[in-house]
């Protein structure tokens, strides 16, 4: 395992200037180094870090998914010293006369994989690298979350974007190693670093070596400390120094999950006091996929299926009925859902047009609504184009407000609202 480095501001390869630069050997032109008289005592050789074969393998691949040629080299514009040019290679010098590691960019003769090396490779469409010292799941949801702004173009693959995260990144070796491959590849870097010794050397690496970078973390770790008064620890979230992500807080998330598979789809319905909510709508308005959802955030969650000329259970009316919430949909989105689960299960032609006609859709959701009707403290959420996100985040704003757990202040008139609104317009 490579051993752990720490990057300063000392040991941070430079630019070369445009003297040193010169006396580098071009790219294109080979020259032979001169060989050592026997006299000449052997000067310590650098050791070159080793690529991961991961990165070489995940290279390799998504150049051949966008069907491009392993050895056509990144455009890169002119004019600048290119770092990320495959005749250079990042080498660590561990005999300076300071002691330190010592990064330096020392020409290579190989500009190929040869199995060790990260090799230049291009995908179709820009890359955008994610690299987190813990699971990633900050980093590549705040990704997602951005790229959601550029649906109009994703879509269309006018501008592709290829992801790629970097989990459990916890030495600065590992690091530099994935900003020279962003290098090469011209890719941008987000990270998520709780040290801040190792988003520093991120943050310099990626300046030094040319590369579009951003830490998510850093800023919103340094607020809130400045909030609070309080230094962070600086210590990532999964690291063995910190305490055990094992707590409570983790086995009421496992008995919710738990919970929720034993209730599934009306099952043990005497249960149903124990649940935290209870989902009831008809056949394939998402109640499987949303109770889960919830479930891993903790919640336990039961639901029942209404079903036409079918009594549903009669505690789903004796228990806490401000637990209860409702689900509905369009009946022909709906029809389209049941049409493709009925082709999925082989269902015959009698039970489909039970299941999937239109008039029979109508029906059955009328039958809801009546129930629906008949129990105004139930809150009917209309699922149709929602994702199962969103139908969570409503739900839980509505249970958090009737169990007065919601944080957010309120106004205490609309009549001030609407002056400070006015003041500030």
């Amino acid at each position: 395992m490579i051993s752990s480095a720490t990057l300063t501001l000392s040991n941070i390869p430079h630019k070369p200037s445009p003297s040193a630069a010169s006396s580098l050997p071009h790219p294109e032109t080979k020259s032979t180094p001169a060989s050592p008289t026997p006299s000449e005592p052997s000067s310590p050789q650098a050791r070159r870090i080793k690529s991961s074969p991961q990165l070489s393998r995940w290279s390799r691949a998504r150049a051949i998914r966008s069907g491009r040629k392993l050895s056509r080299s990144v455009p890169r514009p002119t004019g600048e010293m290119d770092y990320s040019d495959s005749a250079f290679q990042l080498v660590v010098d561990r005999n300076s006369s300071n002691g330190s590691d010592l990064g330096t960019l020392s020409p290579s003769s190989d500009s190929g994989i040869d199995g060790e090396h990260v090799k230049v490779v291009t995908a179709g469409g820009k890359s955008i690298y994610m690299v987190s010292d813990g699971t990633g799941w900050t980093v590549e949801h705040a990704i997602n979350a951005a790229l959601g702004q550029f649906e109009h173009c994703l879509v269309d693959r006018v501008c592709p974007v290829n992801t790629h995260l970097f989990s459990g990144i916890d030495d600065v070796e590992r690091l530099m190693e994935i900003i020279a491959q962003a290098a090469k590849e011209g890719a941008m870097l987000v990270y998520t670093l709780a040290d801040p010794s190792i988003a520093e050397s991120a943050r310099q690496g990626c300046r030094l070596w040319g590369v579009t970078s951003l830490d998510i973390l850093g800023p919103i770790t340094e607020a809130v400390a400045s909030h609070l008064g309080v230094s962070p620890s600086g210590i990532p979230r999964w690291a063995p120094g910190r305490n055990s992500s094992l707590g409570e807080e983790y086995f009421q998330r496992i008995e919710a999950i738990e919970f929720t598979i034993k209730q599934d789809d009306g099952a043990l319905p005497q249960n149903l006091h124990k649940a935290d909510i209870v989902l009831a709508g008809v056949s394939r308005t998402g109640k499987t996929p949303l109770s889960i959802y919830l479930a891993q955030k903790g919640y336990k969650v039961a639901n029942v299926p209404l079903v036409m000329n079918v009594e549903s259970p009669r505690s789903l009316f004796e228990i806490d009925q401000e637990k209860v919430f409702a689900l509905t949909i369009n009946p022909v989105v709906l029809q389209t859902i049941r049409r493709a689960r009925a082709k999925s299960l082989g269902f015959t032609d009698d039970i489909r047009s039970n299941y999937c006609e239109m008039d029979y859709v109508k029906v059955e959701l009328e039958c809801a609504s009546k129930i629906f009707q008949q129990n105004p403290v139930w809150p009917v959420i209309d699922v149709t184009g929602k994702a199962i996100e969103e139908t969570a985040a409503i739900i839980l704003r509505l249970y958090h407000d009737r169990k007065n757990k919601c944080s957010m202040p309120r106004f205490p008139s609309s009549t001030k609202y609407e002056n400070f609104v006015l003041k500030y317009e």
